[in-house]
């Protein structure tokens, strides 16, 4: 992040964080804590791992609308421009694609160029931009590794399949993501 970035960036992560209390992700029952502190986790990843501001932000604010795997949401759907004007429009997109994604559905063709996403608010598919399916999988990444990391069941049980994901999305990570993949989540040598 360059000098001229960074002020803003921490302007609408300190609102966005804001808004999270608000919202009661402070006191919600997650993995490792509470949401809000796995949302800081996901963030503080997605840093390491040198990712442009709209992806950190999306990263914090990735459960707003709730998950496939997460179904609670912090806020509806139809209160996106609410979200928008806090982390902007770009980081609010990856959210609303991230909190739709029916899994089952989409990830065994994630990784193939023009793969249908299906959406499981509306049930419709379409084809995300090249550079939003690699932020999906980079948010998926951070999110998922995450959970490995502090819950050595959740990695016990999760981590085969995962790795068998990201191994096959591998191409629309980053090379530090894929680098933390491998180490969190590949069995070790026999």
């Amino acid at each position: 992040m360059d000098a001229n970035t960074e002020p803003a960036f921490a302007v609408a992560a300190d609102r966005a964080v804001a808004l999270l209390r608000e919202l009661g992700a402070e006191g919600m029952t997650h993995p490792g804590g509470t949401l809000l502190a796995h949302l800081r986790r996901v963030q503080d990843r997605l840093a390491l791992w040198q990712a442009r501001p709209a992806l950190q932000l999306a990263g914090l604010c990735h459960a707003c609308y709730g998950t496939d795997g997460f179904p609670t949401g912090l806020l509806p759907v139809d209160r996106r421009t609410d979200l928008a004007a806090v982390i902007g429009a770009e980081a609010e997109e990856i959210v609303h694609v991230y909190a739709s994604c029916d899994r089952k559905a989409t990830y065994p063709d994630l990784a193939r160029p023009g793969a249908p996403f299906h959406d499981r608010f509306t049930g419709l598919s379409r084809v995300p931009e090249p550079q939003l399916r690699r932020d999906f999988a980079e948010l998926s990444a951070a999110n998922e590794l995450d959970l490995a990391r502090i819950d050595p069941a959740f990695r016990d049980q999760w981590g085969p399949d995962l790795f068998a994901l990201f191994t096959r999305l591998q191409n629309l990570l980053s090379a530090d993501a894929w680098l933390d993949c491998r180490t969190v989540l590949a069995a070790p040598a026999m």
